[in-house]
């Protein structure tokens, strides 16, 4: 029963991570249509900075505890699970670009982000492509 719950918060804190990985890429690209020190770019300065501390971070920490927590109760789905080895290798990789959000959230706040909306468009890709196959991984476990 602990494993369900602890499923349950996992699958609950990753919802909550992929909303703020969606939505703050989204963001930057509004973001990168102001000026610094217009009112606009501030209010996005201030939106993104809240979206990714109050939102994002703890989610991310939630879903990697709830993760660990769930291998450390059933640690043979490492034993010759194939999948669960790639997704966890694209988990790392949704870390990552987390991070990178995070590094592009302080260039604006800095006054100097140097990317593309264009850029920005297609970095938002990047979460779904990412969620779509490890979803397929936990769902199918095709190897």
């Amino acid at each position: 029963m602990l494993y369900l719950w602890i499923k349950s918060f996992h699958v609950i804190s990753m919802v909550a991570w992929m909303a703020g990985m969606f939505y703050l890429p989204r963001l930057f690209v509004y973001h990168t249509q102001t000026k610094p020190g217009d009112a606009d770019y501030q209010r996005f300065v201030v939106m993104e900075r809240k979206l990714l501390k109050y939102i994002m971070n703890p989610a991310l920490i939630a879903t990697w505890t709830f993760g660990l927590a769930m291998l450390a109760l059933n640690p043979s789905l490492l034993s010759g699970q194939g999948w669960m080895h790639t997704k966890i290798l694209l988990v790392l990789g949704m870390t990552a670009a987390h991070m990178m959000l995070g590094k592009y959230r302080r260039e604006f706040e800095e006054n100097r982000s140097a990317r593309s909306e264009k850029f920005f468009r297609v970095f938002n890709e990047v979460p779904t492509i990412l969620l779509i196959v490890i979803v397929i991984l936990v769902i199918v476990k095709p190897f």
